[in-house]
């Protein structure tokens, strides 16, 4: 029998609580659907089934807390058998002892079991927020209980009742605090393992953007405002290309070895409103436009700040960009995330003093470029300095022959 397990979601996570199921037993199910909704101390995300089959059983209840590598569900394909089902594409392994010892699991029935708490779908929370209705008096249709967008959709609609209860600023803030808290003890937890296990070097390279911008000013000018691709756009797609090029940056570091990845999937350092950051990744970035880069980057940056993410974002990115340039920092040199081999840094684009060719071939003159300081943390376990080197001039290359990236 093959089960549908709680997926790794980065190294930070050791446990995540199940905030919804989206399915029941008996519901034909197809690859990349959203299944179940899991709570982490980063985000909610929606967790993709990655098999074609039935649901059979569901092994545990919404409300649960359980360990990566726990059992959620068991799948039953077309042919009748039941089927053990990661629960995302290429989940990160987990350090030996995480996951519990697996045990036979009642059956469980439709109905919320007693004591739990009620689930919302993260859509439905964020509604209702902004509607001001009070979760507590809506009542739920979706799977054992949960409340969905329609109920809440339904709750606007529905005769005015007595107000609720105000909840008291003092709650709310208490409650912000401690997630905050808890997103701080995961964060410190991975990049302390990062800077224990990974023996890290760094380097630094200026890259001059004069070209890039100008290009990029004209192409922008030629579209409408809310059509117009961001600087930071170029960056992703420059490394991407590179890393693709250069695979030793592009994977994994898992037992004892270097695991290359089939995809440059790359990760998105993003800060969070109340507090400490995510990155979660855009897919395929080679074989992407900028158009659609610009497009995934804002729906990415929007649902990992409203907290609504996906299992596959969360475990699939291959190297991590980190750009602090609206920030105004200079330079930027990043921890590895486990367990990946690389953190490229992306600092303040600002024009700089520089030697540049003159007029005459050959000459040379000083003038004011704008220039991006770019950073590289790598695994010196994975590679070596010198193609650390080659990698960065690589970015470098592409961003001075911007046509390179529209392709």
């Amino acid at each position: 029998m093959i089960e549908f397990t709680m997926p790794a979601l980065g190294s930070d996570m050791d446990e995540g609580t199940l905030d919804q199921w989206l399915v029941k037993p008996g519901d034909t199910v197809h690859r990349g659907q959203i299944v179940a909704v899991v709570e982490t101390t980063k985000a909610a995300v929606e967790i993709e089934c990655w098999h074609d089959g039935t649901v059979d059983e569901l092994l545990v209840p919404v409300g649960t807390t359980v360990q990566v590598g726990t059992p959620l569900a068991t799948l039953r394909e077309a042919d009748g058998s039941a089927t053990r089902e990661p629960a995302a594409r290429a989940p990160l392994t987990v350090a030996p002892g995480t996951a519990p010892a697996r045990t036979p699991h009642p059956r469980i029935s439709p109905p919320e079991a007693p004591g739990h708490r009620r689930f919302v779908s993260p859509a439905a929370r964020r509604l209702a927020a902004s509607l001001r209705i009070e979760l507590d008096a809506v009542p739920g249709t979706g799977p054992q209980g949960s409340v969905t967008i329609g109920d809440v959709e339904r709750a606007a609609t529905a005769p005015a009742a007595a107000p609720p209860a105000a909840i008291p600023e003092a709650g709310r803030a208490a409650k912000a605090a401690a997630r905050a808290a808890q997103m701080r003890t995961s964060i410190a937890a991975a990049m302390s393992r990062s800077k224990r296990e990974i023996p890290h070097y760094y380097l630094a390279h200026e890259i001059v953007l004069e070209t890039s911008l100008t290009w990029l000013t004209a192409r922008n000018a030629q579209r409408s405002i809310d059509e117009r691709v961001l600087p930071a756009v170029m960056l992703l797609k420059a490394v991407g290309l590179a890393a693709q090029r250069f695979g030793e940056f592009n994977g994994f570091w898992r037992d004892g070895g270097f695991l290359a990845a089939t995809g440059v999937h790359v990760g998105v350092g993003i800060s969070l409103r109340g507090g400490g950051l995510v990155a979660p990744a855009i897919h395929d970035v080679p074989d992407k436009k900028l158009d659609q880069l610009m497009d995934d980057l804002t729906d990415l940056v929007a649902r990992a700040r409203a907290g609504s993410l996906r299992s596959s974002e969360m475990s699939d990115p291959t190297i991590t960009v980190t750009n602090l340039g609206d920030q105004g920092v200079d330079t930027v040199f990043g921890v590895i995330y486990p367990q990946q081999v690389a953190l490229v840094g992306f600092g303040r684009p600002a024009p700089r003093v520089r030697v540049i060719a003159g007029d005459v071939e050959g000459s040379r003159g000083i003038g004011i470029v704008t220039t991006v300081n770019a950073t590289l943390a790598a695994d010196h376990r994975a590679s070596d300095g010198h193609r650390g080197a080659l990698f960065l001039t690589a970015i470098d290359e592409l961003l001075g022959q911007p046509d390179l990236l529209e392709k």
